[in-house]
């Protein structure tokens, strides 16, 4: 098993965990074929973890499986914006974590 971790991608965690979702369990090389095809800032990034960890594993995206794929919510960068009447509104400018864990995919043997 093998990892990567993207850290502060300036990216709300609740926007990348829909699309972390889709990847958990697939193979490797499907998930980052159907990644480079949504619309999403998110898939961009959880496509580079992916291709990272299995780089690290020193593995073939076809023989591992995403076992896991963790968004966690990073530092939160806050602004202001100017209002009426001299008041000041706060902006959040959100931060995400991005895990990737890849395994070898298990084949079972047919043989009984």
């Amino acid at each position: 098993m093998s990892r990567a971790l993207i850290k502060f991608i300036r990216l709300s965690p609740i926007k990348a965990r829909l699309i972390a979702r889709e990847v958990q369990g697939m193979n490797a090389e499907l998930a980052m074929a159907s990644l480079k095809f949504m619309p999403n800032k998110a898939a961009k990034h959880i496509c580079n973890a992916i291709s990272s960890a299995v780089a690290n594993g020193g593995y073939e995206p076809s023989e591992v499986i995403v076992s896991s794929c963790r968004v966690d919510a990073g530092a939160v960068l806050k602004r202001f914006r100017p209002r009426a009447r001299g008041s000041a509104s706060r902006i959040r400018k959100p931060t995400a974590h991005i895990l990737v864990e890849v395994s070898r995919a298990n084949k079972e043997s047919k043989e009984s």
